[in-house]
C-alpha cells in the first residue's frame, strides 16, 4: 500500500461520542470520547472487548433510542438488542450495524435482492424492454421468480423439479416386496402396513418385483387411489382371500398410499428432519423443463433487453454487466427506434444510470466477479458484508454512524485498498464509521484508535488508548503498538521439504477450467489470491470432494436438515486425483461453520471435556453414596436438569409489543440444574460454578487432572482463553467456531498421515493472536499431517512452507495458478499480485 493512501483526513471532524460507565460483558466501567465524522477503528486482542463496545454498547444504545421514536407496533418488526450496561452516553448519532453473519439460508435471496440492483433490473425490462408483437408491457414483480406473477408455473419459481422414478424407488428390482423392494416406503410398522394392505387388494408380494406386470407396478408406486380396505397382518394371499370369504372380521382398516404419495406427502408435511432427509435420497432434481432452468414465466422471459432475457442478464458477472447496461447511460445509446414512445429513451437512461453508478461501487469493493443470481448462502461473512457497505455507500445517508465488524475479513491486501475508498467515501459524506479491525493497513488508515486490552475476558475490557493513532506507539501495555509500529515484521522461516505430492487434474467447477494442482504433502502451504480468484473452489471444494470420494468418508458438518429444495443445483464439477493419496488416511475440514445451532451445545461439550468433568463429579463421595452417575451431571439429561427451564438457564418472557426477553429461570436462577445435583460439590465447586468459569480460571483449577488440563491447554493455546466453558455455541463468531474445531483435534493429533483443510483460519484474530494460531498448525505439520489453507494474512503466508497463488483476476479473470513456490521464489513473480505485499514480511 502507499504511503499516500494510508494518510488519512482528519480536517473534517466534528464533536465527540461520550461514554460514560460502560460495563457491557468484560467492560470494567469503561469512560470514553471519540470523535464524530471519523474513521475510528477498535482494535485488541481477540476477547479484549471491542465488539461489546462497539456493538454491544454504542450500536445497542444508538438502535434503542431511534426505536423509542418508533410506534410500539412497529417496533415488533425489528431485531432488538438488549438494552446496554452503561451509566450515559451523549452525542450519539443513528447507527446502521453491518455485522458479519452467514447469508440468510434460502436460495431465493440473491446478490441481486441484498443490493437491491434486481428491483432495478426488473424495472428496466418492465419499462425499457424489447416485447414481442402484441405482448402488452408487464409490471416489474412480473420479473421475479419469488412472485406469483412471475414463477413459473411448473416449479414455482426454483429452476428445479424435485420427481421420483421407479428406479430412485426401487432400487434392486430382483426383491419382493416383502423383501422391501420399495425401498423409497417407510421402514418398520407402517411399511409393513402396507405390504399387508397390497396382499388385501390381491397382489403378490413374494413375487421378485421385475416379475410383476408394468400395469401393477406403475399402480403401486403412482396411483393416487388411496382404498380403505380390511387388513389381516402376516396373512398370506390365499388365507386373505379365504377370509374375505367367509367374511372375517379384519384386524383393522387400513388405508393404501403409493410410494410416490408418501415421499411427496412425508417431504412437504413432516416435522422431522430425519424423516425429510431419508425420503429425499428417492427423490431426484433436474431442470425444469417449462422454464429450462430460468425460474420465470415465458411471457417474462419473452422481453429482451441488449438482446438477453432477464435471467441471462442476471447470470452475468457484475463486471460483464456493468459493460452491458454503460453504452444506455447516455441519451445517444438509450436512443429508440420507436418513435411513439419518446419516453422510453428517456427511462432507458435514467434507470441505466443508477444501475452503472450501484455497479461501479460493487466493483471498486472486488466483487465484479459475483452474479446477481448467486444465492446469499454460497457467499463468505466478508463479501456479504462488502455488498451491503456497497448499498449504503449509494443510499447518501448523511450524519449516521456506520458500525463494522472486520470489513476487510476475506479479503487480499489488493482488495483491502478499494475497501478504503469506500469507507472514505461515507466518511466524506458526512457519517462516522466505528470499525472493529484487525487488519494493520485499516488500523493505520484511521483516524482515531480505541484499544481495548491489555488481554482477553477477565483480564481486558480497559481502554489502554483513544486518540490518533501515532499516540499508540507510547502505550507500553498494548499488544497492537509493537504490530502497528515495529519496523522489523519479517518472518524468519525455513521452508521444509515436501514428502510428496497430492496431484489433481482437470479441475473444472466455478472459474476453473481444467486447471491441475499439486499440493505438497507434510507440509504447511498456503493458497492465495484476490476474492473470487478461485480459491474456495479449488481447496474448499474440489479438493474436499475429490479426497472423500476416494477416502469413503461423508462431508464432515453437513447441514442435517437442510431441505433439498433450497440446495443450489450441483455445479459441474470435472477431475480427478491422479496421485499421491497413499499419505493421506482422513481428511479433517476445519470450517467456521457453527459448533452446534442451539445454546445446549457449547465449547465444553463438543471438545469433549464435559464428559471428563462429569466424571470427576460422579467420582466424588457425595455422588457415589447418591448412587448418581456421569449422566446426572449433564444438563441435557432429566434426572439432573431443572425441570421449570428443562435445562435451558432461562426462561422466555413474552412482552406485548415489545421483543421477547429472555430471563434467567427463577427456580435454578440460571445454572441449569437442579437443586439436588448442585448440593455436589467438586473441590468446593458445584458442576453450574465449573460451566461459568473462563477457559484460563478452569486450567488453573483443574491443573491436577491431566486430561481436563491438556484439552484446557490447547484450547489457552489456540486464543480462546477468554471463553466461558459453557458458552452457547450461538454466542460464538465463526473464528472461534474454527479455532474450537482446531483445538479439539490437536487434542487427539497423534496419528499423523491427516490432511487438514482450513479456511481462512485468521479471522477475528489480533496479530498476537495469529503467532499463536501459526505455532499450532506447525506443531500438526511436526506429528507427520499437511496443512492447506485458504489464507491472506501475509505473516502466515510468509511462514508457510509453500505458497499457491491462485489468479491474477478474479472471476473470469482468475481459475488459473500464477505461481506456485516457496514464500521466497513467489515474492519475486513479477505477475502474482500477492508478490509486492509479501516480499515486505520476508527476511
Amino acid at each position: 500500500m502507499s504511503d499516500k493512501s494510508i494518510q488519512p483526513d482528519r480536517s473534517g471532524m466534528s464533536g465527540f461520542v461520550q461514554v460514560k460507565g460502560a460495563r457491557e460483558h468484560n467492560l470494567k466501567n469503561v469512560d470514553l470520547q471519540i470523535p464524530r465524522d471519523a474513521l475510528v477503528v477498535f482494535t485488541g486482542v481477540s476477547g479484549s472487548g471491542k465488539s461489546s463496545l462497539a456493538f454491544g454498547t454504542l450500536y445497542a444504545e444508538a438502535q434503542r433510542r431511534y426505536l423509542e421514536s418508533v410506534s410500539p407496533y412497529a417496533r415488533r418488526l425489528f431485531h432488538q438488542m438488549p438494552v446496554p450496561e452503561v451509566d450515559e452516553i451523549d452525542g450519539l448519532p443513528p447507527a446502521v450495524a453491518l455485522q458479519q453473519q452467514r447469508g440468510t439460508p434460502t436460495t431465493r435471496s440473491s446478490v441481486g435482492s441484498v443490493t437491491t440492483l434486481s428491483n432495478l433490473l426488473r424495472m428496466l425490462y418492465s419499462r425499457a424492454g424489447d416485447y414481442p408483437p402484441g405482448q402488452s408491457v408487464i409490471y416489474a414483480e412480473a420479473f421475479s421468480p419469488n412472485t406469483a406473477e412471475g414463477a413459473c408455473p411448473q416449479c414455482h419459481g426454483l429452476g428445479r423439479i424435485y420427481d421420483v422414478t421407479e428406479q430412485s424407488m426401487v432400487p434392486d428390482d430382483s426383491l419382493t416386496i416383502r423383501e422391501r423392494a420399495i425401498a423409497a416406503w417407510p421402514t418398520a410398522w407402517q411399511g409393513q402396513n402396507l405390504r399387508d394392505i397390497l396382499t388385501t387388494l390381491g397382489y403378490d408380494v413374494d413375487k421378485p418385483w421385475r416379475e410383476l406386470s408394468k400395469k401393477d407396478r406403475q399402480w403401486i408406486l403412482f396411483t393416487e387411489d388411496q382404498p380403505v380396505v380390511p387388513v389381516y397382518p402376516g396373512y398370506t394371499l390365499q388365507e386373505v382371500k379365504a377370509a374375505l370369504k367367509r367374511k372375517e372380521e379384519p384386524n383393522y382398516m387400513g388405508t393404501f398410499m403409493s410410494a410416490q404419495r408418501y415421499v411427496m406427502h412425508t417431504f412437504a408435511n413432516t416435522q422431522s428432519a430425519m424423516m425429510k432427509k431419508r425420503v429425499t435420497r428417492y427423490m431426484l432434481g433436474t431442470d425444469c423443463p417449462l422454464c429450462e432452468g430460468k425460474r420465470l414465466r415465458k411471457e417474462s422471459l419473452s422481453v429482451k433487453f441488449a438482446g438477453m432475457d432477464i435471467t441471462e442478464m442476471s447470470r452475468l458477472p457484475l463486471a460483464r454487466l456493468y459493460a452491458t447496461i454503460q453504452p444506455y447511460t447516455t441519451s445517444a445509446g438509450s436512443g429508440t427506434t420507436d418513435h411513439s414512445h419518446p419516453e422510453k429513451a428517456l427511462v432507458t437512461q435514467r434507470i441505466a444510470t443508477d444501475l452503472a453508478a450501484r455497479l461501479e461501487v460493487l466493483m471498486e469493493l472486488g466483487l465484479g466477479y459475483l452474479t446477481l443470481e448467486r444465492s446469499t448462502p454460497t457467499l463468505s461473512p466478508g463479501e456479504l458484508q462488502r455488498l451491503r457497505l456497497a448499498t449504503q455507500v449509494r443510499s447518501n445517508l448523511f450524519g449516521v454512524v456506520y458500525v463494522l465488524d472486520e470489513p476487510s475479513a476475506g479479503l487480499h491486501p489488493a482488495d483491502t485498498e478499494a475497501l478504503l475508498r469506500a469507507l472514505d467515501r461515507l466518511k466524506t459524506g458526512g457519517n462516522s464509521l466505528f470499525v472493529v479491525e484487525h487488519q494493520l493497513d485499516v488500523i493505520r488508515h484511521a483516524d482515531w484508535i480505541v484499544d481495548v486490552g491489555p488481554a482477553a475476558g477477565e483480564h481486558g475490557g480497559q481502554i489502554l488508548y483513544s486518540g490518533p493513532p501515532e499516540g499508540l506507539a507510547g502505550i507500553a501495555d498494548s499488544v497492537t503498538r509493537k504490530y502497528l509500529f515495529e519496523e522489523n515484521t519479517a518472518v524468519a522461516h525455513q521452508p521444509r521439504k515436501p514428502k510428496g505430492w497430492l496431484q489433481l487434474k482437470d479441475i473444472t467447477r466455478n472459474n476453473l477450467h481444467k486447471l491441475s494442482a499439486d499440493f505438497p504433502l507434510g507440509v504447511f502451504t498456503t493458497v492465495t489470491g484476490i476474492s473470487g480468484s478461485g480459491k474456495s473452489s479449488l481447496v474448499s471444494q474440489a479438493l474436499v470432494e475429490l479426497v472423500l470420494e476416494k477416502l469413503g468418508q461423508n462431508q464432515q458438518g453437513e447441514e442435517e436438515d437442510a431441505d433439498l429444495l433450497e440446495q443450489e443445483a450441483p455445479v459441474t464439477l470435472e477431475g480427478y486425483i491422479a496421485g499421491g493419496m497413499e499419505h493421506i488416511k482422513r481428511l479433517v475440514l476445519v470450517d467456521q461453520k457453527p459448533i452446534g445451532r442451539t445454546p445446549r451445545s457449547n465449547l465444553a461439550t463438543y471438545t469433549g471435556l464435559f464428559d471428563h468433568v462429569r466424571k470427576l463429579f460422579a467420582a466424588t463421595k457425595m455422588a457415589k453414596a447418591r448412587r448418581y452417575d456421569a449422566g446426572r451431571f449433564s444438563f441435557n439429561i432429566a434426572k439432573g436438569r431443572c425441570e421449570n427451564c428443562n435445562g435451558e438457564g432461562f426462561v422466555m418472557v413474552e412482552l406485548l409489543f415489545l421483543p421477547s426477553v429472555y430471563a434467567p429461570c427463577p427456580v435454578c436462577e440460571g445454572s441449569r440444574y437442579n437443586a439436588k445435583t448442585l448440593e455436589v460439590k467438586y473441590r468446593g465447586r458445584s458442576i453450574a460454578d465449573v460451566l461459568q468459569m473462563t477457559v484460563n480460571e478452569a486450567a488453573a483449577f483443574f491443573s491436577e487432572e491431566p486430561t481436563v488440563y491438556h484439552s484446557l491447554e490447547v484450547l489457552r493455546e489456540v486464543g480462546l482463553s477468554y471463553l466461558r466453558l459453557g458458552q452457547p455455541a450461538t454466542e460464538l463468531s465463526g473464528g472461534e467456531a474454527q479455532r474450537i474445531k482446531l483445538a479439539t483435534e490437536l487434542q487427539r493429533m497423534g496419528r499423523g498421515n491427516a490432511l487438514y483443510i482450513l479456511d481462512e483460519p485468521t479471522t477475528g484474530l489480533h496479530p498476537a493472536d495469529v503467532e499463536k494460531l501459526m505455532m499450532q498448525l506447525n506443531r500438526l505439520v511436526d506429528a507427520g499431517n499437511t496443512v492447506i489453507a485458504v489464507e491472506h494474512n501475509m505473516r502466515v503466508l510468509a511462514g508457510s512452507d509453500w505458497v499457491i497463488d491462485i489468479g491474477p483476476g478474479a472471476g473470469e479473470e482468475g481459475g488459473r495458478i500464477v505461481v506456485s513456490g516457496t514464500p521466497a521464489s513467489v515474492a519475486k513473480h513479477t505477475e502474482s499480485r500477492t508478490a509486492a505485499y509479501l516480499v515486505r514480511h520476508l527476511k
